[in-house]
Parts: C-alpha cells; sequence; structure tokens
C-alpha cells in the first residue's frame, strides 16, 4: 500500500476536475487547446489539495523516527553522601520508553514527494503566467488563421509579459550590483516563488473572507423557502434584462453581418472570411441570409467600397461574442424558469394534507424505477417540505463552527506556546498516539473547507460580462482559462497557509521539525524575513474585517448605491424587480400551460378517433380484397384454360378485368357518408384510386 494511495488519488482528482469541466466546459463547440489547458490547471490544483495530506502523515512519521533515535536512555551517575566509604552509583534513567513508530498505511518512499511537488508545481506555474494568458488571447481572437490568432495574442501580450521582463531583469540588475548581497541561483528562485505565493495570499484572503461567511449563510437561506422564491423572482427579472440585451446585440451584429455578406460576393477575396463568419451565426439567420443573396452578381471594385480584412477580424469577434451570449442568458432562462416553478410548487405542497408532493408540470417523459420505487412522490413531499429545509439548516450551523474556527486559527496560528490554533491543537493530538487516519481526515476536511471557501467564490465572482462561470456547457473560453489561471495563483499559498495552521511550516511556527517535501520545494522564507516574520503572519489577521463586511453585506449595498442592481432586502429598487420577476414567472407559466393544453387535446383527439380511422381502413381494404376476388372469378371463370388453348380476345379481356378491378373500389353506398372530419382519409383513397385508373386506360388505349 506504499504507493497505492498516491495512485489512487492521482485517479480520481483526475476524472474529478474533467467532471467539473464538462459541466461549464462544452467539449463538442470549444477548442482542444482551451479545454486541454483549462483541464490541466484545474487538475494540478486539486491534485496538489488531496495530496497534501498524504505529505503530513509522511512527514509526521518521518519525525517520529527522528525522535525515537533521540529518545533513547542516556544512564547517569547520582553521587552519594561524602561521608560514605564507597563510591556507588545508580543508574536513572532520564526518560521513559518511547512508543514505537509505526508507518502509516499511505506512506510514500523517500524521493518521491520532493519530485512528484517540483513537477507539479512548476507546470501549474509555466501554465499560470506564461501559456495561459496566451490561450486566452489566442481563444478570444478573431483571426481566420491560426497564424493570425498568434500574432494577435502576441500582440496582446507583449505589455504584459515586457512589464514582468522588465520587473525582473531591474531586480536582477540590483542584486548583481549590490556589493553586500551574493545571491545564489536558489536564493533567487526562492525569491520569485516568494513574490507568487505573496501575491496569491493577497488575493486568497479576499476570497476567502467572503466564502467564509457567505457559504453557511447560503445553506441557511436555502432552507427558507420564502427568501428563496423571493431571491428568486429578482434574478429572473435582471436575467430577461439581460436576455433582452443580449438579443438586440444579436441583431445588431447579425445585420452588420447581413450588410457585409451582400456587399462582398461569390468571387470576391474576402468571401472565404465571410463564409467562415456565417458558419458561426445562429441557423435561423444563415437561412436568413442564404435567401437574400444574389452570388451570381460580379464584385467592381470601382463602385463599391469593401470592408478590410482588419474590420472583418473585428467582426467575427464580436459574432462569436454576441453569439455565445445569446446562448447562455437563453439556457439560463429557462433553468431559471424551471427553479422558479419548482420552488412554487414547493410553497403549494406544504399544505398539502396528502403528503403527496403534485408537479404544476409532470414530466412527460417516463419515471425510472428510481421515482417509482424510491422517490417517490410521498417521499418528495417529505425531503422537499420537511426534512430538506433542516437538513441545510444544520449543515449551515456545522459550516459556521468550521468558519468560527478558521478566523480564530487564521488570527492566532503564529502562536506556538500556548498552541492556540485549534487545528494544530487536533493534529497534534492525533500525533502523540500516531493514529494517522486521523491525521489525514483532518487535514483532508480542513483543507477542502478551505478550498470550498475559495473556490466557490472563483465560480460566483462575476466581472461584467469579461469573467463568468457558467454551468450547463455555458462558459466561454476566457472565463474557462481565466479560472485556470486563479486556481494556480491561489492553490500554492493556501496549502501554505493550512501547513502554518497545523504549525508545520518552520518558516512560520520557528520550530525545528522536520519539513514536509511541498515546503522543501517553496523554500526557505528566511531569505526575505520581513514576509515571512510580517506580511504572512499578521496580514491572514484581515480576514476578520473581511468576513464582518460581508456578514453585513457592505460590498452588495455599496453596488447597489453605484447602480448595479443588487438584492436587498429595504431597498425600493429590489421590490420593484421582485414583482417585475413574479410577473414574468406568471407569464411563462401560462404560456407553458397553453402548450400543455394544446398536447393533451391532441393526444385526447388521436387517442379517440385514431381507432376509429384505422377500423375504417382495415374494413375498406377488406371489402376491396374480397370485391377484386369476386369479380376477377365472375369476369373469367376458365381463365386458364382459355389462355392454355387459345388467345384471341385475350388482351382485350385482361384490359376489361384490369378495368372492373379499378373501377370497382369507386362504389360506395350511403351509408359510408358520415359528417366525421376524419374521412378525409378515405376520400385521400378515392384519390388513389383515380390515379390507378388513369394508368389502366392509358393501357386500353395503347393500340389505337
Amino acid at each position: 500500500m506504499s504507493g497505492a494511495a498516491l495512485g489512487i488519488e492521482i485517479v480520481v482528482v483526475f476524472f474529478l476536475a474533467l467532471f467539473l469541466l464538462h459541466r461549464y466546459g462544452d467539449f463538442r463547440k470549444q477548442q482542444r487547446m482551451v479545454l486541454f489547458g483549462t483541464l490541466l490547471a484545474w487538475y494540478l490544483c486539486f491534485l496538489i489539495v488531496f495530496i497534501l495530506p498524504l505529505d503530513v502523515s509522511t512527514t509526521i512519521y518521518k519525525q517520529c523516527k527522528i525522535d525515537h533515535k533521540e529518545d533513547v536512555s542516556v544512564p547517569t551517575v547520582s553521587p552519594l553522601p561524602s561521608n560514605h566509604s564507597a563510591v556507588n552509583t545508580s543508574v536513572t534513567p532520564t526518560k521513559s520508553a518511547p512508543k514505537p513508530c509505526y508507518k502509516p498505511w499511505s506512506y510514500i518512499p523517500d524521493g518521491i514527494m520532493p519530485v512528484f511537488w517540483r513537477v507539479v508545481y512548476w507546470t501549474s506555474q509555466c501554465l499560470t503566467w506564461l501559456l495561459l494568458p496566451f490561450m486566452q488571447s489566442y481563444a478570444r481572437s478573431g483571426g481566420f488563421s491560426i497564424t493570425g490568432k498568434i500574432k494577435t495574442a502576441l500582440i496582446e501580450n507583449a505589455i504584459y509579459y515586457g512589464t514582468y521582463l522588465l520587473i525582473f531583469g531591474s531586480l536582477l540588475i540590483y542584486v548583481a550590483v549590490h556589493p553586500e548581497w551574493h545571491l545564489s541561483w536558489y536564493e533567487l528562485q526562492t525569491i520569485g516563488i516568494t513574490a507568487a505565493n505573496t501575491w496569491g495570499l493577497f488575493l486568497l484572503v479576499l476570497l476567502l473572507g467572503y466564502g467564509l461567511v457567505e457559504i453557511p449563510r447560503s445553506y441557511w437561506n436555502a432552507s427558507r423557502h420564502g427568501h428563496l422564491l423571493i431571491k428568486t423572482y429578482f434574478k429572473a427579472s435582471k436575467l430577461m434584462t439581460e436576455k433582452a440585451d443580449a438579443e438586440e446585440n444579436l441583431e445588431d451584429v447579425m445585420e452588420e453581418v447581413r450588410k457585409v455578406s451582400e456587399s462582398i460576393k461569390y468571387n470576391h477575396p474576402l468571401r472565404k472570411y465571410i463564409d467562415t463568419i456565417l458558419r458561426k451565426c445562429p441557423l435561423d439567420y444563415q437561412e436568413k441570409m442564404g435567401r437574400n443573396m444574389d452570388d451570381y452578381e460580379d464584385f467592381d471594385d470601382k463602385q463599391n467600397t469593401y470592408p478590410s480584412e482588419k474590420s472583418l477580424v473585428k467582426l467575427h469577434k464580436q459574432v462569436i461574442y454576441a453569439v455565445q451570449r445569446h446562448n447562455r442568458t437563453r439556457v439560463q432562462w429557462q433553468i431559471l424558469l424551471q427553479q422558479a416553478i419548482h420552488l412554487e410548487d414547493v410553497a403549494k405542497n406544504e399544505t398539502s394534507s396528502t403528503h403527496q408532493f403534485v408537479h404544476s408540470f409532470p414530466s412527460s417523459e417516463p419515471a425510472g424505477w428510481f421515482s417509482r420505487y424510491v422517490y417517490t412522490p410521498t417521499v418528495e413531499w417529505y425531503w422537499e417540505c420537511l426534512l430538506k429545509r433542516w437538513f441545510y439548516r444544520l449543515l449551515s450551523v456545522v459550516l459556521t463552527l468550521f468558519s468560527v474556527a478558521v478566523v480564530w486559527s487564521e488570527c492566532t496560528f503564529f502562536s506556538t506556546r500556548p498552541v492556540l490554533s485549534l487545528f494544530a491543537v487536533f493534529i497534534q493530538l492525533a500525533e502523540r498516539d500516531y493514529n494517522y487516519l486521523y491525521i489525514e481526515m483532518a487535514c483532508f476536511i480542513t483543507i477542502f473547507f478551505l478550498c470550498t471557501c475559495v473556490y466557490s467564490t472563483v465560480f460566483r465572482i462575476r466581472v461584467f460580462n469579461y469573467y463568468y462561470l457558467a454551468s450547463h456547457h455555458q462558459t466561454d473560453a476566457y472565463s474557462l482559462q481565466f479560472s485556470g489561471m486563479l486556481f494556480c495563483r491561489l492553490t500554492p499559498p493556501l496549502c501554505l497557509n493550512f501547513l502554518g495552521l497545523i504549525h508545520m511550516d518552520s518558516a512560520i511556527s520557528h520550530q525545528e521539525k522536520e519539513q514536509t517535501a511541498y515546503t522543501s520545494i517553496m523554500g526557505s522564507m528566511r531569505v526575505l524575513s520581513f514576509i515571512a516574520n510580517g506580511f504572512y503572519i499578521y496580514y491572514p489577521m484581515l480576514i476578520v474585517i473581511l468576513c464582518i463586511a460581508t456578514y453585513f453585506s457592505l460590498g452588495t449595498r455599496c453596488l447597489n448605491l453605484l447602480g448595479f442592481q443588487q438584492f436587498v432586502g429595504d431597498s425600493e429598487m429590489t421590490s420593484d424587480l421582485i414583482d417585475e420577476g413574479k410577473e414574468l414567472i406568471r407569464r411563462e407559466k401560462r404560456k407553458r400551460q397553453r402548450i400543455e393544453d394544446g398536447e393533451n387535446r391532441r393526444r385526447e383527439w388521436k387517442e379517440r378517433y385514431g381507432n376509429q380511422r384505422e377500423d375504417y381502413a382495415a374494413r375498406n381494404r377488406s371489402s376491396h380484397e374480397m370485391k377484386e376476388t369476386s369479380y376477377s372469378d365472375t369476369v373469367n371463370p376458365n381463365n386458364s384454360r382459355q389462355a392454355k388453348y387459345s388467345r384471341t380476345g385475350s388482351r382485350a379481356e385482361r384490359d376489361c378485368v384490369e378495368l372492373l378491378q379499378d373501377a370497382e373500389p369507386l362504389d360506395f353506398n350511403a351509408d359510408s357518408l358520415t359528417d366525421d372530419p376524419l374521412d378525409s382519409e378515405s376520400g385521400r383513397h378515392t384519390v388513389g384510386r383515380y390515379l390507378s385508373m388513369s394508368s389502366s386506360r392509358s393501357r386500353i388505349f395503347d393500340d389505337v
């Protein structure tokens, strides 16, 4: 089992990253390079989080072996009183026998973890500082060729890369010229890592302060169905405004595309770029533009002014953005509408005496075995109307206790005597008994909660329409890669902060203990003492102020004052948007109800009259076959014998028989006349018989 735990976690983390990318990205439409870069960034960050507890347990085992060697009993000589004639000695042990060190079940052999952390860390840093910014610009470019996209990406990142090179070059020259500083390559590498981690820690505290309060509060609000329904109405009003704006923007862009498409004809050199743009447009717009094209006309350079290739690149970029935004708002509106209808159903079913959950719009798909036998309407009622709210409240209380423990530990983790950090106390208690399973579980739960608070904030924040992670495959390439950059910059300082909370980072705890392999890769922070002893210790205390600001929604109120509509309970604008959203949901429900009623009427009509139509058609076919048989026997009972001995008149008789066979089904009686509109099918049969008669008559007059 020495390396099995590491291998299992590597595989599990890969599928976790792949699942999240499938939820937010689109494997069918987005570029493979974008998906691969985002998947690699997410995978490496999740891998660091999941493997770090194994590194902690392995380090504790190594420290145990070191202590076991040092704690061997040493005999000492105790002198007797001076009046004793003989010199005797008595041996007394200084310490009791140390406990044996047990190897953890997830022990990783020496030499593996340093190489593993080095590969993972430097790969993630190359992604976040070099590759992902370039891939972002490449994905957003409206160029029509790979060369054009690369050129655009290089131009956009020239300032970005140039700034870093200028800063690094200036520091390098300063260090080389300064007579007192003789820094080696290892120390320069440590300075670079420290600078990156300092930037990440600055952003980490901001995101963590928001998540520690907002995540427990979100689960508590989820248990309040009335509050959740009102907030859904508010979101519906805002989303409808955004949806209308996206549709208007798409119309404007498509109008510009239409004008350009009509001006550039089929034999123009820029026509291939127009075709590329048209393939990015929605299908209905492609059909409209295709009908209005006159490609048979030649272009004339003297009469018309044509757009340049640069303007077409800009138009291509606008088309990609407008189409993606339109599709995203349309999908989000359908999802939000379904959520609002479900919450209204929950509010109606709470007062139900039958304890059976009834949906306003039942699903048209047949119920599976899970819905039939496990998640029945009774079970659904107890879960949605009774148990779910208490489960969310209990979960909110547990998460609140975790948040309080994190805030307390962030403010006191620098104190080693006495140990005030709660997480350090838990780990040290388990370390005395060498309970490695408890150590790994405690480390995993702690770091998983920290990552949830930070990463969920990354998934929730929205920077206008430039950065927005939308589920159900609606996230654009730019936002996916930007999230990968944030993850790679936030994860290393998050892990260092966690190691400081449990007193496993000697640069912060100032204890001479065995370092983890991850800390050894980060280098000694004592090279920059003002960061190790100042910023890393006192800056996390700012999290208290951020938590207080988040609890009182100060950021939301400031955005609301600046004109960005936010959900504030005591605002008049919020009340107006709630009423508007309620009316929008009511209107959509009426529309859906009309559609469902129409489908039900058509289904009932088909069930009521479909069998009668089939029976009537079957009777017509049977009577037609019987008449054909009787007439063929009546007209020529000795057909085979005549054909055998004589051939005179056979053609006329055959024509007569065919004419009678085709004409006979036209005979009908008065009983078949009804006022049923479904008799139109019999009319269609009649038309068919008349067409068949025309073929028979053509054969009759072949000899004329």
